[in-house]
């Protein structure tokens, strides 16, 4: 016990998290957070604490389990280092509009301006950053402000949030009657705000005087649940849905009507035409930024746009805009499909015929490469054995570099709904691993995948100790060319391949993985591929499949700009 006959902060912040149903929490101990830690030890609360080897990796586990579960995802770390380190995955979360709550510790306030060990301006630090942050500097405001944080989290449009814990308030007294959550934060998004009629059926008279119209889908589909509502609308008007990288997963890719992932990171000349030659053109929860639209260069700028997103910040930001719904994806798609199903004679875009054109093109480049049998080995050939090895309800987390355009451009996910996970907002290495931990966590019936290149490797290797310890049946796979892909890739297209600064010695990326405890191979030779990613996926624990494969600057990958 703590000799208190009172609720201390400590606890009151345990109470809080419990009482918004909060089942597991990814950290790192600290002496600020020694308190905190003390009631998790005493209380009964149902609430699973993983403790991670680096608080960058917390946040990128609150991440992945947030984006498969529906519910916030809750970090925590200490003052000083802890917070600067936590830092970067509350930047990747916020950006793409994934509620998680970052809990960092602090020195007290009494010792503010006396030089304390690991003092800094947390609130200060994640002001630009965060959807919404505070230090709880007043014990009795503990509660309100725990509130505020999930509120911020899960309405309009989701993001991350960031609380300072000083080392006093988690001794201070709160009151118990404070202790109480409003249940509708506890799941995303929540307190959905519905669509203007008015501009709903504006956009159903645009689309129906269409020509040939287009839906370019972001990641606010899946996050919102859209996925139905947006099938309604396809086919009411056969028109084709193309996706971002982080929009897939808004329409099964094996669907008539799925056209794939467009951009300049996925993205093909066939699936290009098809938005090149639209002359409407809609945006449903997509940010249209530089990479979706090739520098804003696909659409172009004659098309008609319309544009449904829950922030309207987002709306016109980068194109003329006819039609502007601030919404929840799922509530327009709704209202839009209801708007078109009372109308009569409406329009049909060829949307299948143009999609199956679009994937016969993409195939036919994708085949002979994916059976090739060259050392190194080809990417394609690894996309062909996993699409091949895994269920369809597997979930892929891909760091950038060589995995994100291969998943992205060739890999057919045969359901709609979250079974990709990879950061668009800032494409920092080292992500997939934390956030496949995280999903893991959050979705532990399925087989979940950890993909990633030599770069990312080093940036994430700590976490294997983790994963082994809490004996999660990930699958991790490295592409292993001891090389930075993606930027000796720039430097070979646009910079007389004067090529600086890239390359790096290889590491045997199996023994370091086996030191950890996690069973691990290495495949050089392309006939032994599919054989080890069985063994690897079927194996009922961690497991690392190194794969010694072709760099980005000698591939045909499926990215027309390296420079976004």
């Amino acid at each position: 016990m703590t000799g208190t006959n009172y609720l201390t902060g400590a606890e009151a912040m345990v109470r809080m998290l419990e009482a918004h149903g909060v089942k597991h929490m990814f950290g790192l101990c600290g002496d600020t957070t020694l308190p905190f830690y003390d009631a998790l030890a005493r209380m009964d609360h149902g609430i699973q604490h993983i403790l991670t080897r680096d608080e960058r990796h917390a946040a990128y586990m609150a991440d992945g389990y947030a984006r498969v579960t529906g519910k916030p995802g809750v970090c925590e770390g200490p003052s000083g280092g802890g917070a600067t380190y936590i830092l970067p995955g509350v930047v990747e979360a916020s950006e793409s509009s994934v509620p998680i709550l970052a809990i960092t510790s602090d020195v007290a306030t009494t010792s503010r301006g006396k030089y304390p060990l690991t003092e800094l301006d947390q609130a200060a630090l994640f002001k630009p950053l965060a959807k919404w942050n505070t230090s709880l500097d007043d014990a009795t405001r503990l509660p309100a402000m725990v509130r505020t944080a999930f509120r911020a989290m899960t309405t309009g449009t989701p993001g991350a949030t960031h609380l300072a814990l000083p080392f006093d308030t988690q001794k201070g007294q709160v009151d118990e009657a404070e202790i109480w959550a409003d249940t509708r934060h506890r799941c995303y998004p929540a307190e959905r705000a519905g669509p203007d009629l008015d501009a709903i059926e504006a956009a159903a008279d645009l689309l129906i005087k269409a020509k040939s119209a287009v839906i370019v889908c972001g990641g606010g589909p899946v996050l919102s649940g859209a996925e139905g509502a947006l099938r309604r609308v396809a086919a009411l008007l056969d028109i084709p849905v193309a996706t971002t990288v982080s929009g897939q997963g808004s329409i099964a890719e094996t669907d008539p009507l799925a056209l794939g992932v467009v951009g300049s990171n996925g993205g093909v000349p066939a699936t290009r035409a098809v938005i090149d030659q639209a002359d409407v053109v809609v945006f449903v929860g997509c940010r249209a930024g530089s990479v979706t639209t090739e520098r804003w260069r696909s659409p172009g700028r004659d098309a008609t746009i319309i544009h449904i997103d829950s922030d309207p910040m987002v709306i016109g930001a980068n194109y003329q805009t006819e039609v502007a719904i601030c919404a929840d994806a799922r509530l327009a798609l709704e209202a839009l499909a209801r708007s078109l199903e009372v109308r009569g004679d409406l329009p049909g875009f060829d949307g299948a015929a143009q999609a199956r054109a679009a994937w016969e093109a993409k195939l036919a480049a994708f085949a002979p490469l994916a059976t090739s049998r060259e050392a190194p080995i080809r990417p394609e050939a690894v996309m062909a054995a996993l699409a091949d090895i895994l269920d369809d309800d597997a979930i892929v987390v891909a760091d950038p570099g060589t995995p994100c355009p291969y998943f992205s451009a060739y890999y057919r996910w045969r359901k709609p709904g979250r079974h990709f996970i990879t950061n668009r907002a800032h494409g920092a290495l080292g992500y997939s691993l934390g956030a496949a931990m995280g999903a893991h966590v959050g979705r532990p019936s399925v087989k979940t995948l950890s993909v990633m290149g030599d770069g990312s490797f080093g940036f994430t290797c700590g976490e294997f100790e983790t994963m082994v310890r809490h004996k999660m049946p990930i699958t991790s796979i490295v592409f292993s060319n001891s090389v930075f892909g993606w930027i000796k890739a720039g430097q070979d297209a646009g910079f007389g391949q004067r090529y600086y600064n890239v390359d790096f010695n290889r590491t045997d990326h199996a023994a370091v993985a086996s030191a950890f405890g996690v069973k691990s191979w290495t495949v050089k030779d392309p006939d032994d591929l599919r054989r080890v990613l069985k063994l690897a996926v079927e194996h009922d624990g961690p497991t690392l499949v190194d794969i010694h494969s072709q760099p980005l600057h000698e591939a045909a990958a499926p990215v027309s700009e390296w420079v976004a």
